[in-house]
């Protein structure tokens, strides 16, 4: 899907209804902007449920301040156009108030950005505005005084946050990353504190490589389509489950040998289509297509692991507030799905995805198809894309449940003779 092929009017109606579909507003909260080129300024109306909107309830302000449309424009709207006049590179605006976002605005902190490479590189830095009254001129001055200070992302104390980009499909991605930044900074602040990237670790994403030699491919077979479509899907689901968000998460399922399907880099997780995969022949990359930063950390897996035909990385908010502890690992030892799923749970140093990839294959095993890639990612294998993905699944579940326990007592893992137990049931291959 081009995004941009959209009119403003479905642009707006397909955000907001993102926005409200993944819990990041409510019927009554939040509010989206496209500053169109004759100047104009599209919005979204005020007192309308944001989760039944549609493009006739859009409304255009035009240059001179006349509207056009059946409804009031938002309330905000004089901190959209501040914004606009300030930041002339800014072309649309969300606002919303997501829950763990709010939580930061009311003990007036912003959260941190440099908790993974992937949320710096798509947020930066992030500004703050101190409290007005919504709907007023002097918030809107606030909120431009920041935004024109640099900041794509801006807190309002007590409020929300406001989200600034190129395009409405930018600002928004912003938005949903600084909220799983929030998320993945209050679980990993319950396990005793969390470790932020320096300008060297971010330079090691940064300078990655993912642009293999290319090839030109020939006519697609059936298993090639099939698989295509089966990454599609698989996608659209782990972000509808919350496992991916629009801009993290790889997935690629292996065709034969050294030959495999991987996703691209730079695309929206909803709108993934089958022919946005790139193959991967021997090394070489589909021509015109860029693969997925993770391109050579898969090859590499899939070559020391024959038995390994799909691989899964992604950040899911819970068990990713495990890779970026300074103190608590992530026990397995929960319930026997955790342990059966998952097994053991080791983590690999930050960079070696990027600097020392056959490192983190040769940590992964028949006993350890799961590893967390510290500051980054939660990396699941198997022998089929169903099988990954339920080990990421699992992963995030066993984290909420194992981050909720602490609320209610000390955790008690299953015990050494009960683990052997399991293993003799499930792995009696493993047994001596």
């Amino acid at each position: 899907m081009d995004f941009t092929m959209l009119p403003p009017r479905h642009q707006l109606v397909e955000i907001m209804l993102r926005l409200y579909e993944q819990g990041l507003t409510t019927t009554s909260g939040g509010n989206l902007s496209i500053h169109d080129d004759d100047g104009s300024i599209w919005i979204t109306p005020a007192s309308v449920d944001k989760g039944g909107l549609t493009p006739d309830d859009i409304v255009r302000v035009l240059p001179d301040g006349r509207t056009e449309g059946k409804h009031a424009p938002s309330s905000e709207l004089p901190f959209h156009r501040r914004i606009y006049h300030g930041r002339p590179d800014v072309r649309a605006i969300v606002h919303a108030h997501p829950i763990a976002l709010v939580a930061f605005s009311l003990v007036r902190r912003a959260p941190e950005t440099r908790l993974t490479p992937q949320a710096f590189d798509i947020c930066g830095a992030v500004g703050y505005a101190r409290y007005e009254l919504p709907g007023s001129e002097a918030l809107g001055m606030r909120i431009a005084e920041a935004f024109a200070a640099g900041p794509n992302l801006v807190m309002l104390e007590n409020h929300g946050v406001a989200a600034g980009g190129a395009t409405l499909l930018q600002a928004f991605h912003r938005l949903e990353t600084l909220e799983f930044c929030a998320q993945t900074q209050i679980h990993a602040a319950g396990l005793g504190g969390y470790h932020l990237l320096s300008d060297e670790d971010l330079a090691l994403f940064r300078h990655h490589d993912n642009l293999l030699p290319e090839f030109a491919p020939g006519a697609r077979d059936s298993r090639e389509l099939e698989g295509r479509r089966a990454i599609v899907d698989m996608v659209r689901r782990a972000y509808a489950r919350r496992l991916m968000t629009s801009t993290g998460g790889t997935v690629s399922l292996r065709i034969s040998g050294d030959d495999f399907l991987i996703t691209p880099y730079g695309f929206d997780r909803k709108y993934i289509e089958s022919v946005d995969i790139v193959r991967i022949l021997d090394g070489r990359r589909e021509a015109g297509r860029v693969p997925s930063r993770a391109v050579r950390m898969h090859r590499a897996i899939y070559a020391q692991h024959p038995d390994v035909n799909s691989i899964i990385s992604a950040q899911p908010p819970g068990a990713i507030s495990f890779a970026v502890s300074e103190t608590t690992p992530f026990d397995t030892r929960l319930i026997p799905e955790t342990y059966v799923v998952l097994r053991e749970l080791p983590a690999a140093p930050y960079g070696e995805e990027f600097a020392d990839p056959d490192n983190v294959a040769r940590l992964l095993s028949a006993t350890t198809p799961v590893v967390l890639l510290r500051n980054d990612a939660v990396l699941a294998t198997g022998s089929t894309l169903l099988q990954a993905f339920d080990r990421i699944e699992v992963a995030e579940f066993s984290a909420q449940a194992l981050l909720r326990s602490r609320a209610v007592g000390v955790l008690q893992p299953i015990g050494d003779e009960e683990i052997h137990q399991l293993e003799r049931k499930f792995f009696p291959h493993e047994q001596t």
